[in-house]
């Protein structure tokens, strides 16, 4: 990289970050739940434009329980114990709507 020149990236409206780490869930699960995340934004037509959503996978988020743990930015909201089907709900009613699944929420952020 050339000095004075930056990287780019197209802009994002949300980043979800998803722990697939073995600590908090066995057998994988938070790996079949990032994977399945990709197939859920690009059939809600989350993959690009200004509702574009970054995925990340994480090996750890520091929670060690209760996975698999996904947490959506820049609202700062955690879901715990994400199952297939909880999944398809933050991403339709979360991420295409706007509208935090309240009753999986375990943790959210603050500002200080």
């Amino acid at each position: 990289m050339q000095r004075g020149s930056a990287p780019e990236m197209e802009p994002y409206a949300r980043h979800v970050l998803v722990c697939t780490g073995n600590f908090c869930s066995e057998n994988r699960a938070g790996r079949a739940i990032y994977a399945r995340l990709a197939s859920l934004l690009q059939r809600e037509g989350l993959l690009f434009g200004v509702t574009r959503v970054k995925r990340s996978e994480a090996p750890c988020l520091g929670v060690c329980t209760g996975g698999p743990i996904v947490a959506v930015y820049p609202e700062g909201v955690w879901y715990a114990g994400v199952t297939v089907e909880l999944l398809e709900r933050i991403v339709l009613e979360h991420l295409k709507e706007g509208r935090v699944v309240e009753d999986a929420v375990f943790h959210r952020m603050t500002a200080e």
